[in-house]
């Protein structure tokens, strides 16, 4: 009984992580219809900046207080670079995809190509608290901590975009803009500027992601953006590209097989058996590929 628990709790603590990763990814393509291959680019960024705020501030504040802070630049740097992202690369090629995807995935390259040329290839060891070090006995497993931080701040962004898009003034003026963007100009609202405001809440949730799966990996790399971008890829289509609470329903699923595949079947067949849930997803349910609002 103790290995199933630890097993679901972690799963769901992965399957948490994925969601931070992929939520930005589906609330930009929702509501924007751009398929941003930057995202992973976004991840890095938070999770340097968390790094360098880490290893910057003074021991004497605690590491606990300096993961707090660290926390703090990572959502600020994710969503700066996601509003200036927009405003000077995608703005222009809103409606032509194609010149998106391009533009996104070179953005990508050399945002992984400026890292390792500043901080080098190699992983650098990021601090953590030792309560989140930790593990807590939970009906006989001890779980890990960390897995308890990333359900936590899943379930709060989660909840706060679903509250911002339904119950206030901005998130009526975000849907109304992509029902009919010409309507809602023509009452005198900047659409455009609201877009903006997406791309940050968008690159805040990304740098939070890159952040914390730091925090899962014990360091921070160049290429960990690129292989969270994967899954979170994976997520986004196997809950139908744009819908939010589909991105949250897949994220569990996915974290839940991997964990579960690799426990009982062999490690590494839970990357395999995420790849297969994707496959079938597609077979029957194709227009997941094409937006579930």
């Amino acid at each position: 009984m103790s290995d199933v628990v630890l097993l679901v709790v972690t799963g769901l603590g992965l399957g948490a992580l994925y969601f931070l990763a992929a939520s930005g990814l589906s609330l930009i393509y929702g509501l924007m219809g751009v398929l941003n291959f930057a995202h992973g680019s976004f991840m890095v960024a938070g999770a340097y900046a968390g790094w360098l705020t880490m290893t910057g501030l003074p021991d004497s504040l605690g590491v606990g207080v300096r993961m707090a802070v660290a926390i703090a630049v990572a959502l600020a740097v994710g969503a700066l670079i996601g509003f200036v992202v927009e405003a000077v690369l995608i703005r222009p090629l809103y409606r032509r995809h194609i010149q998106q995807v391009l533009v996104t995935v070179g953005l990508s390259l050399t945002a992984v190509a400026a890292v390792q040329g500043v901080w080098g290839s190699d992983a650098h060891p990021l601090d953590k608290p030792a309560w989140l070090a930790a593990t807590t006995d939970l009906a006989g497993a001890e779980v890990p901590n960390d897995r308890f931080l990333f359900i936590a701040a899943a379930l709060l962004l989660f909840g706060g975009l679903l509250a911002l898009l339904r119950f206030t003034r901005l998130g009526l003026v975000i849907r109304a803009g992509v029902e009919n963007r010409t309507m809602v100009e023509a009452l005198g609202i900047n659409v455009q500027r609201t877009f903006s405001v997406v791309f940050a809440i968008g690159g805040a949730a990304a740098g939070l992601a890159g952040l914390l799966a730091g925090v899962y990996a014990n360091s921070v790399s160049p290429l960990q953006g690129g292989s969270m971008l994967i899954y979170a890829f994976i997520v986004v289509v196997i809950g139908g590209m744009g819908s939010l609470t589909g991105t949250a329903v897949a994220a569990v699923a996915v974290g839940l097989v991997q964990q579960l595949a690799n426990y009982y079947a062999a490690s590494g067949v839970g990357d395999l058996s995420v790849v297969l849930l994707l496959a079938v997803v597609l077979l029957v349910r194709p227009a997941s590929m094409q937006g579930a609002h």
